[in-house]
């Protein structure tokens, strides 16, 4: 027999959640491995069904669970909007590094530094699932103030990893913010001055 009801908690780190079911009664236990469509992790919030299964000590748990009028593994519209806005910075890069307002040095380092955040996020989530040693929240602050914000949205909204803990967003969105001022500085001729003047030092330390 097959029921419905919502995900009303739901730890993504950890890989399970409680569905309240519609008809009232307590609320039913569900490990990520019950849903039948893996290519889609709950958020929280989602109608699912369920089949009904007792543990080894008696206790019900949710079984082949699949989201109601699931078809595909859609991003939730503020997803999408995040992921295009993560696209959209690095195209402005790009083009600003063709028009020669920034040097090339300043694109490569958000798109390295992104794809290191965007795999140190992928690297966390599955120490979270199987109880390893975690990355230091820090650590992740540190990749997207040094211009790693792109690839750590892209990991949040995708891997759906970091993007539901408020006290880690507001400090992200405030090391957005600060990097794009600083961006922006750069922009300027006092900015623009300091950064040729460094890269051009760097070079000649190099050459």
């Amino acid at each position: 027999m097959r029921y419905q009801g919502k995900i009303t908690k739901w730890k993504d780190e950890q890989g399970f959640g409680f569905i309240t079911p519609s008809n009232g009664g307590r609320q039913v236990f569900v490990h990520i491995n019950a849903f039948s469509n893996r290519r889609r992790r709950p958020s929280g919030e989602e109608i699912v069904s369920y089949e009904l299964n007792a543990d080894a000590t008696g206790r019900f748990q949710a079984e082949k669970v699949a989201f109601i009028g699931d078809h595909t593994a859609n991003l939730s519209g503020g997803s999408a909007v995040l992921l295009i806005l993560a696209t959209l910075f690095l195209v402005f890069l790009a083009v600003s590094v063709l028009v020669n307002k920034l040097p090339f040095a300043v694109l490569a380092l958000y798109l390295g530094t992104s794809v290191i955040a965007f795999f140190a996020y992928a690297k966390d989530k599955s120490a979270a699932r199987n109880d390893r040693w975690r990355t230091p929240e820090n650590t992740l602050h540190i990749l997207g103030l040094i211009g790693g914000w792109p690839g750590a949205l892209v990991a949040q909204q995708l891997l759906r990893h970091k993007s539901k803990k408020r006290s880690f967003q507001i400090v992200f969105w405030i090391i957005v913010i600060a990097n794009g001022g600083f961006l922006g500085w750069l922009f300027s001729h006092s900015g623009s001055s300091m950064l040729r003047s460094i890269l051009s030092a760097v070079s000649n330390r190099l050459a």
